[in-house]
């Protein structure tokens, strides 16, 4: 059983908004999204807490947003898109307390990813 799933992603032209889901399996603490390129390290985009504050990255703030859908459901809402934000993006939720949103090493649960890709 696939703990969490992410929906959407796929090619885009530059400037176009894409939707990405990603629906839990049971309930979470917090629920975030990261991205990685081929040869870099998985970076953090945004992290919600269920029921609570979200959190967007400088490098996606005015353009990417993250919403609470359901109890056990978010999205990543991206606009105005850009080749710069090609990469395999993931799906990551813990069911612990605490800080440390943008970590990756804090999330426990984490999804197969889904690829998203921008053209110029």
């Amino acid at each position: 059983t696939q703990l969490l799933a992410e929906l959407g992603g796929g090619s885009v032209e530059a400037g176009r908004s894409l939707r990405l889901g990603c629906q839990a399996a049971t309930f979470t603490y917090i629920m975030a999204w990261f991205r990685q390129t081929p040869g870099n390290e998985r970076e953090w985009v945004a992290s919600i807490y269920m029921g609570g504050r979200s959190y967007v990255a400088d490098s996606v703030k005015g353009r990417f947003t993250i919403s609470e859908d359901s109890a056990k459901e978010i999205s990543l809402h991206m606009d105005n898109l850009k080749p710069e934000d090609s990469a395999m993006y993931y799906c990551a939720a813990d069911l612990n307390s605490g800080l440390r949103y943008s970590e990756s090493s804090r999330y426990n649960l984490w999804g197969q990813g889904t690829q998203v890709t921008v053209s110029s």
